[in-house]
């Protein structure tokens, strides 16, 4: 059976690449942009199994009214991607309050409120599937996009909570884990605060990072979220890419080693 989608950031990167990817097989999809003008196209081209919403994630009731339209244009929701977001990048130190709050109330709470909009609807079909964007960035961490992460470990925590709550509503839930791919995420999409002389070393080594030299060709994420979508048990995280594994498993295996090594400590913490 063919499915309905609605996609938040349907313009470019991921969000526009599976929205072809999803009207290219006979699916629908309903698909979210700031502006409706970067996804017209769609429309010209699929017809009636597009539709267009123009959304900033930010608005709440803006969220709950363009699932609510979708669901009724389409009859029925089956996968809800929540892809919209973007990279803002500074040193923890020189973040500005403006900033911190626009990357979360984006990245996380849009995120949210889209989901919040969504369950309901799933709830009631008994089934459906709700895709989180997040990022090898979601469960490790580097130097200059601290506030980026601070979105991403929060998306990683309450959608982790989220599967166990509405897994028994027939509903599941996947945390996309991309590694770095040839998108704009780090260009014209990307926000940046004012530099701070001091860390200019720190800036200029984590430029250098090895992660960013081999990155991903977006167009082949099609496959592979398809292969997601359809799979009758679909997995709560998957990485896309060929570098998150062995950040993962690193980062992972200090972190077992520090607390392992801790562990005296931290018995000693627990008193009787």
């Amino acid at each position: 059976m063919s499915k309905t989608w609605f996609i938040t950031g349907a313009s470019k990167g991921f969000g526009r690449e599976w929205a072809e990817a999803a009207l290219e097989r006979g699916d629908s999809v309903a698909g979210t942009a700031r502006n409706l003008d970067d996804i017209t196209a769609l429309s010209d081209t699929y017809g009636d199994r597009f539709l267009p919403i123009q959304l900033d994630v930010t608005d709440r009731a803006a969220d709950v009214a363009a699932v609510e339209k979708a669901a009724a244009h389409f009859g029925r929701l089956d996968v809800v991607v929540n892809n919209a977001g973007y990279g803002h990048f500074g040193m923890v130190e020189e973040i500005t309050e403006d900033e911190a709050r626009a990357q979360l109330e984006t990245n996380l709470f849009g995120a949210l409120w889209v989901t919040q909009a969504a369950l309901p609807i799933l709830r009631k079909q008994g089934s459906g599937h709700i895709i989180q964007v997040s990022s090898i960035g979601g469960i490790s961490a580097f130097p200059t996009v601290g506030i980026y992460h601070a979105s991403k470990w929060a998306l990683e925590g309450i959608s982790q909570s989220l599967a166990q709550e509405v897994a028994g509503f027939g509903i599941h839930v996947t945390l996309v884990e991309p590694g770095g791919f040839s998108t704009d995420w780090s260009g014209p999409s990307a926000s940046r605060s004012d530099e701070n002389e001091a860390y200019a070393e720190v800036r200029e080594a984590a430029s250098k990072r090895p992660s960013a030299a081999d990155p991903g060709d977006p167009t082949a994420t099609r496959a592979a979220i398809l292969k997601v979508v359809d799979a009758d048990e679909p997995p709560l995280r998957i990485f896309f890419g060929k570098a998150p594994l062995g950040i993962a498993t690193k980062d992972y295996e200090s972190r077992l080693a520090t607390w392992n090594e801790w562990q005296p400590v931290s018995i000693e913490a627990h008193g009787n």
